[in-house]
């Protein structure tokens, strides 16, 4: 039986886990977590998290294949497949202060992971992180192998507060990023498995790794951008006497644009919106910064 450990069982870590159990009954799937009374939630009646649908997941899941526990080294060093859904706040000092990913919760899962494993694993990475950090962390678990082999992959989530099941269920695609090695195939192919047993193939799409960090990160900005615009067309409106619900749903009827996140809203609601856009609105700055890149100005919807 394929083993699957989560490290975070937090919005994307528990509703994911939850998902790939059901769906995949023969594979054992353990989600971990350092901090015990959400693990003690997770294994109650009142889940920590509320998505429609969810309790109804787990509670078919729960205790068959699908687990939740605090012993996060005995289940990292048990499993295949290593998720890492851990928080990436926005650092607070240093370089990048209110602007990059912290990630030093990442950082320390690595180093555990290092440490504990016996065997060869595939480490995912679930969390919002800035492109390349998967070259970062291939380094600290080089460095701490022992000889076992590390792939990393790519593996970001796209859901939306509300429809997280549904999303899962029923996903528009699934990104996977993977060196473009002999290993690093072989990993990809291991996953694009678990999500083939209910999304069809052709939604599964296969990248390398830094196109797939970074396709989370864009399409983060590309929604958010969204939203900026529909919120300055409402002053527009406000001025000229027109309704920006009935401006937004004739441009939304253009099949080029589409009608979802066109609606005027008190800034973003996306989880992972603020760090993954503020993350590459840092990038371009530092790229490109006689090109007067204004993501970070033109982002602030609501203000």
């Amino acid at each position: 039986m394929v083993k699957i450990c989560c490290i975070g069982a937090g919005y994307v870590g528990g509703p994911t886990m939850a998902v790939i159990a059901l769906k995949c009954p023969k594979i054992e799937v353990v989600v971990v977590d350092i901090f015990e009374p959400r693990i003690i939630a997770w294994n109650s009646d009142q889940l920590p998290i509320y998505e429609p649908g969810l309790d109804d997941v787990v509670k078919q899941c729960r205790g068959k294949n699908l687990f939740f526990s605090k012993d996060v080294e005995k289940h990292v060093a048990e499993a295949d497949i290593v998720f890492v859904s851990v928080n990436t706040p926005t650092k607070t000092q240093g370089l990048g202060a209110g602007k990059a990913a912290d990630l030093t919760y990442w950082e320390s899962a690595a180093r555990m992971i290092a440490d504990v494993s016996k065997s060869d694993k595939i480490v995912v990475e679930k969390s919002t992180v800035p492109v390349k950090t998967a070259e970062a962390i291939e380094k600290i678990l080089t460095h701490n192998s022992k000889g076992i082999n590390f792939q990393i992959l790519s593996n970001p989530e796209f859901l939306a507060e509300g429809t997280a099941i549904q999303d899962l269920f029923n996903p528009d695609r699934v990104l996977i990023g993977g060196r473009e090695t002999p290993e690093g195939q072989k990993a990809i192919q291991a996953l694009k498995d678990v999500y083939a047993h209910w999304v069809p193939a052709e939604r599964i799409i296969c990248t390398n790794l830094w196109s797939a960090e970074l396709s989370k990160l864009a399409a983060n900005a590309f929604l958010a951008q969204r939203i900026s615009s529909v919120n300055a067309m409402s002053a527009l409106c406000e001025a000229t006497g027109a309704d920006v619900s009935e401006v937004s749903h004739a441009i939304g009827k253009d099949t080029r644009i589409g009608p979802k996140v066109l609606e005027c809203k008190c800034g973003f609601w996306w989880i992972v919106f603020p760090e993954g856009y503020l993350e590459l609105g840092l990038y371009l700055r530092v790229q490109w910064p006689q090109r007067g890149c204004k993501l970070l100005e033109t982002g602030r919807a609501g203000e």
